[in-house]
C-alpha cells in the first residue's frame, strides 16, 4: 500500500490544520465515484494544485498557471508528494512558518472516470508509464484531458493538456479569471507582515478586587484587529484571516484615520437592547435596519512607528481615546467603557442585563500578544466552551435533521471525545447546521478507535473543521462536558486553536516541584520568554523536566556557565560562572576552579541530576552550557569539538563540509557524531575519554579543520576575524580549550523558535535538513519515536593516535 511518509514528514501536524491521512483503502465499487480537486494554493508563489484520487491518496501535481479549457494550452505540471484522501476538503490557511505556508481555496472539485483503462489497476499502470487519459466531471473543468509525462527531471514534469470537445474554450485560458477578488485579497494580505496575535484571558471563578484593575463587560463577538496603515486598512480574525470583504463599513471608517495604528476589538451585530446577534457576523453586510454593526475597541497595539505593547494598560487606553477623538463622524466604530462601582454592583447589573461576563485588567499590565496571562482575565455568568464538531446522531421521534452533535478538542495533539451536545436547537438552527455539516461528511472516525463515543453506531462523522460553542454546567471527571446547550457556530477560529476552558483560581501562585528529597522553588512561570512564539518559562522548565535523562550524561561533573535571560530573549541577558554557595540551595553541588585570568576561585554549578537541571533553568538560563572537560580531570577533555559556524554562508554548503568531515573521520577509525547548534550551525564530536589534554585533542581538530579547508577554500575559513571571513563557513576548532563552553545536547537556545540543539544520526545530514524544525515542541516527540542517534557515543572512544597513524 502507498504510504504518506513524505507528505507527513513535511509537515508538523500541531501548527497546520492539514489533514494527517493514512492512505485509504480502495473502494472502487459502482457506487463510488474517484474524487479530483483543484485547490489554488497562494504561497510563496501562487500555482494551483491539481489532484486524483489513485490507489487510496491523492495523486498530486502543481501546475503553476493553473489547469486550462483551451486545447493548445499545455500547461506544464509538476508531481509532488502524494496526499491523503481528505486533503480533498482542505481550505484555509497554512500558518508561516510551515511547509506550505499560504492560504489554499478549492478551484473545483467533482469525480472523474478512465477514458481508456478498464479499471483502478490498468489506470495506475498507466500512471507509471507517465500517460494518463481521463474525463472531469467538476463544476469548471469538464470533459476529457491528458497528463503526459516529459523526459528528464526525474520524471517529475508533466504537461496537463485539454481535450479537444464541446467543454473545450476556443481561446486562451486563465483560471485566475474565475477566482473571487476577496480570495486572491485573502493571499495577498496573507503574504505581508502578519498582524499580531491577540493577548488573551484566563477564566476565573471570582472576580479580582482592588484599585489595580479595570472592568469592562465581555463582548459576545468575533475578535478582531484592525490594521490601518499607509497603503491600506485590514480587518484580521483572531485567527489571521482578512474579514475586510464582510465589513467595509469598518473599512472606510479606519482609512478616516489620519494615524498609521493597530487596534484590538470585538465586533458585533447588536439589537437596540445590546444583545448579541452571533450568527449574523459570518454573513457580513448588508446588516438588517432593526440591528447596528460595531466594532468595540479596547486597546491599541501600534501608533505610527511605535510599539505601544510595552506601555501600561493605563496609559495605552488614553492614546486610544485621543485616537478615537480625530475620528468626527464615527458610527461603528465605539470605544470600550470601564465599568464603575464595586464587585457585586457589577456583576448584579450583568446578570439583570444578561451579559456574557466581565473583564478584568490590570492597570499596568502590558500587551502579551498571544499570551492567555493572568494580567486579564474573566468572569462569566454562564460557562461556556468552544469544542470541534466531530460528528451527529440520527435524529428521534419527530427530529429533523440530527440528533445530537458529537464534540471533541485536540489534547496534546490528540483529537479527543468530549461529549455529545442534543439542546439548545430550534428548526431553522438544525436546518442551517445540517446544512453545513452536509459538506464535510467522513467515512473516517475522526477520534483514536479506542475512545468510545456515546451512541456510535448512530453517528455520522465529520471531518473535524466546523466549530461551536455550548453553554454547559461543569467538567465530569472523565473530561466530558455535563448538561451541554449549544450557543452557536463559530468561523473566526481554528480547530487547533480550542482549548478546554475550566475555571482557574484566580491567584498566580509561583510553583515548586519536588524530586526525592530535593524541592525546587519554580517563580514567574507565566513570563514570555520567546515572545514571537508565544513561549512561555514554564514550558521551558516543563521541557528540561522531560529532557534530563537524556542530558544529564553529558553534563555530569562539568562546570556549567549560564546565560541568564530573566525577561525573555528579547530583554537584556548576562553571564554568569560564579554562583553564592550561601545564597543557593544547599543541595545544588558547586566547585571552585581556579581562573587563571583573574588569579581567584570561581564557584562553578555541577549538574548531576534533574532538581539541579531545573533550578538552572528557573534561573531564566535558557541554554545549558556545560564544558568539554569535567571539575575532576579539567585538562582532560571528555570530547572533542568541530565548531561549523556559517556565518552566512548557504546551509546546503555547512551540510557538505559536514559529511565530508565525517567522511575523513572514518577513514581514520573515528566514530564521530552530529548535531543542530540550535542556532545556524552543526556541531561534530568525538568522544575522547579524558585519554588526552586539551593541546593533543585541539591539535587534532584542528588538523580536521585544515583538511576540511583544504577542499573547500571557497566556502571555508579558518581564521578567526568575522570580518575576514564573511559569507564563509568558519572552522572552529578554537571551541578545544579550558573552561570554553558549547551548548548541550538537547539544549534550548534563546532564537526564535524555540529552537534546540538536536543530536542527529548522520543520515539525516542531507540536503534539505531544516535546523529550525528541532524546536521545544518537535524534540519532545522526537525522543519518544526514534532511537537516540548517540546511543554509541560512550562506546566509541577515539583513538587519536591510531587515527592519525591511518591518515599516515
Amino acid at each position: 500500500m502507498v504510504k504518506l511518509t513524505t507528505y507527513n514528514k513535511k509537515r508538523d501536524f500541531e501548527n497546520t490544520d492539514e489533514p494527517k491521512g493514512a492512505p485509504s483503502v480502495s473502494k472502487r465499487k459502482s457506487a463510488h465515484k474517484l474524487r479530483f480537486v483543484v485547490q489554488r494554493h497562494h504561497a510563496s508563489r501562487l500555482h494551483y494544485d491539481f489532484r486524483l484520487e489513485l490507489d487510496g491518496v491523492l495523486k498530486s501535481w502543481a501546475v503553476p498557471k493553473g489547469p486550462s479549457l483551451y486545447p493548445k494550452d499545455k500547461r506544464l505540471a509538476m508531481q509532488v508528494e502524494d496526499h491523503p484522501i481528505d486533503y480533498a476538503s482542505f481550505e484555509g490557511s497554512i500558518p508561516k512558518g510551515n511547509y506550505g505556508a499560504g492560504t489554499v481555496h478549492i478551484f473545483d472539485s467533482g469525480y472523474y472516470e478512465f477514458s481508456e483503462a478498464k479499471d483502478e489497476a490498468e489506470f495506475l499502470k498507466n500512471w507509471r508509464k507517465g500517460s494518463l487519459k481521463f474525463k472531469l466531471f467538476g463544476h469548471i473543468l469538464r470533459g476529457e484531458f491528458a497528463l503526459v509525462q516529459m523526459k528528464g527531471d526525474e520524471g517529475k514534469a508533466w504537461l496537463l493538456i485539454k481535450h479537444q470537445d464541446r467543454y473545450a474554450t476556443d481561446a486562451p485560458y486563465n483560471s485566475e479569471d474565475c477566482i473571487a477578488d476577496s480570495i486572491k485579497e485573502a493571499g495577498i494580505v496573507f503574504k505581508e507582515q502578519p498582524p499580531p496575535k491577540p493577548m488573551l484571558t484566563k477564566l476565573v471563578d471570582k472576580l479580582p478586587t482592588g484599585g489595580d484593575w479595570v472592568y469592562e463587560k465581555k463582548y459576545d463577538g468575533f475578535r478582531i484587529i484592525g490594521v490601518r496603515s499607509s497603503q491600506a486598512v485590514h480587518l484580521y480574525s483572531r485567527s489571521g484571516k482578512s474579514m475586510n470583504h464582510l465589513f467595509p463599513s469598518i473599512v472606510q471608517e479606519l482609512a478616516a484615520l489620519d494615524k498609521e495604528v493597530c487596534v484590538d476589538g470585538e465586533l458585533l451585530i447588536e439589537d437596540m437592547e445590546g444583545r448579541s446577534h452571533f450568527q449574523l457576523i459570518a454573513s457580513g453586510e448588508p446588516v438588517p435596519s432593526t440591528l447596528h454593526l460595531r466594532y468595540y475597541v479596547f486597546d491599541i497595539l501600534r501608533l505610527e512607528n511605535e510599539v505601544l505593547n510595552e506601555y501600561t494598560l493605563v496609559q495605552r487606553k488614553e492614546l486610544l481615546r485621543l485616537l478615537l477623538k480625530r475620528l468626527k463622524k464615527i458610527k461603528f466604530i465605539k470605544p470600550v467603557e470601564e465599568l464603575q462601582g464595586d464587585i457585586d454592583t457589577l456583576r448584579q447589573k450583568a446578570e439583570q442585563q444578561n451579559w456574557e461576563g466581565i473583564i478584568a485588567k490590570e492597570k499596568e499590565s502590558r500587551y502579551l500578544e498571544g499570551i492567555r496571562n493572568a494580567q486579564w482575565v474573566k468572569y462569566k455568568l454562564r460557562h461556556s466552551q468552544e469544542a470541534i464538531i466531530c460528528g451527529y446522531t440520527t435524529p428521534q421521534g419527530n427530529r429533523s435533521h440530527f440528533g445530537a452533535l458529537v464534540l471533541g478538542m485536540y489534547k496534546e495533539g490528540v483529537l479527543t471525545y468530549i461529549g455529545n451536545c442534543g439542546t439548545g436547537f430550534d428548526e431553522a438552527l438544525l436546518e442551517s447546521t445540517y446544512k453545513r455539516m452536509k459538506r464535510i461528511v467522513s467515512d473516517k472516525k475522526p477520534f483514536p478507535k479506542a475512545i468510545h463515543v456515546a451512541k456510535e453506531k448512530d453517528v455520522t462523522w465529520l471531518s473535524p473543521e466546523l466549530i461551536c460553542e455550548v453553554y454547559y454546567s461543569e467538567w465530569t471527571s472523565d473530561k466530558h462536558l455535563r448538561h451541554p446547550v449549544f450557543k452557536m457556530l463559530r468561523t473566526d477560529k481554528k480547530p487547533r486553536e480550542i482549548e478546554s476552558e475550566e475555571l482557574l483560581p484566580m491567584e498566580n501562585k509561583d510553583e515548586s516541584i519536588t524530586i526525592g528529597n530535593k524541592t525546587v522553588q519554580l517563580t514567574n512561570l507565566d513570563k514570555v520568554y520567546w515572545p514571537q512564539d508565544n513561549y512561555i518559562k514554564g514550558q521551558m522548565i516543563a521541557y528540561y523536566e522531560e529532557m534530563a535523562d537524556h542530558m544529564l550524561p553529558y553534563l555530569k561533573d562539568k562546570p556549567i556557565s549560564l546565560h541568564r535571560f530573566p525577561n525573555g530573549i528579547d530583554a537584556d541577558s548576562f553571564f554568569q560562572k560564579d554562583v553564592d554557595p550561601d545564597k543557593i540551595p544547599d543541595w545544588v553541588k558547586t566547585v571552585p576552579i581556579h581562573a587563571e585570568s583573574t588569579g581567584k576561585d570561581i564557584d562553578y554549578i555541577i549538574c548531576n541530576d534533574k532538581a539541579t537541571l531545573l533550578y538552572i533553568a528557573n534561573l531564566g538560563s535558557i541554554e545549558i552550557n556545560p564544558w568539554l572537560a569535567t571539575y575532576k580531570n579539567p585538562e582532560n577533555p571528555d570530547f572533542a569539538v568541530l565548531d561549523l559556524d556559517p556565518n552566512g554562508a548557504d546551509f546546503e554548503e555547512v551540510i557538505r563540509v559536514a559529511k565530508l568531515a565525517k567522511e575523513f573521520l572514518d577513514k581514520m577509525g573515528a566514530s564521530s557524531f552530529v548535531k543542530t547548534s540550535g542556532s545556524t550551525g552543526m556541531h561534530i564530536y568525538l568522544y575522547v575519554a579524558k585519554k588526552y589534554d586539551y593541546d593533543i585533542v585541539r591539535d587534532f581538530i584542528q588538523l580536521l579543520a585544515e583538511m576540511l579547508h583544504e577542499r573547500c577554500l571557497e566556502t571555508t575559513s579558518i581564521v578567526r576575524d568575522p570580518k575576514k571571513r564573511k559569507g564563509m563557513i568558519y572552522l572552529d576548532f578554537l571551541q578545544n580549550r579550558r573552561g570554553q563552553t558549547i551548548a548541550s545536547p538537547y539544549s534550548l537556545r534563546p532564537k526564535e523558535g524555540a529552537t534546540v540543539s538536536a543530536p542527529l544520526d548522520w543520515s539525516e545530514v542531507r540536503p534539505g535538513l531544516d535546523i529550525k524544525s528541532f524546536t521545544i515542541k518537535s524534540m519532545l516527540k522526537r525522543v519518544k519515536e526514534i532511537k537516540d542517534p548517540w546511543a554509541g557515543i560512550w562506546s566509541s572512544p577515539v583513538d587519536i593516535k591510531k587515527s592519525l597513524k591511518r591518515l599516515g
